[in-house]
């Protein structure tokens, strides 16, 4: 998905994909309070049929014992903020104890001037990533 900062993973319904600075390639540090404004990506990630990305998907084990998806060693997470597809309002946002980025295939930060959300979805509706 192509959003007013780059491009970025998003899920099949187009929603921005997002990791937190102070997380570990093998803990997420965010729960409690700190999950319920960034939910974390549960479940084994799937990249849609015809996407080539050069990171690696993984998981991790979560503190409750739930599977966390990651990419390229960072846990993945939504953005509650963000109520509908296309936007990526949680970039660049310090909250929770550190900084949260959306996730580029490349996993290059993208500008940390969080998107006021006027960005826009390209290609077909579902986002293109398919986790």
């Amino acid at each position: 998905m192509t959003t007013t900062g780059g491009t970025v993973l998003a899920t099949a319904q187009g929603f921005t994909i997002y990791w937190f600075a102070p997380d570990s390639a093998t803990k997420s540090v965010c729960s409690g309070q700190c999950a319920v404004f960034w939910p974390p990506l549960l479940g084994k990630p799937t990249v849609a049929s015809g996407v080539s990305l050069t990171g690696k998907w993984g998981t991790i084990t979560r503190a409750d014992g739930k599977t966390q998806a990651t990419y390229d060693g960072h846990p993945l997470y939504l953005y509650k903020a963000d109520t509908s597809a296309g936007v990526d309002m949680g970039n660049g946002i310090n909250a929770s104890g550190g900084l949260w980025w959306a996730m580029t295939p490349t996993g290059a930060k993208l500008s940390a001037v969080p998107n006021p959300g006027s960005s826009t979805s390209s290609g077909s509706g579902s986002g293109g990533y398919g986790y």
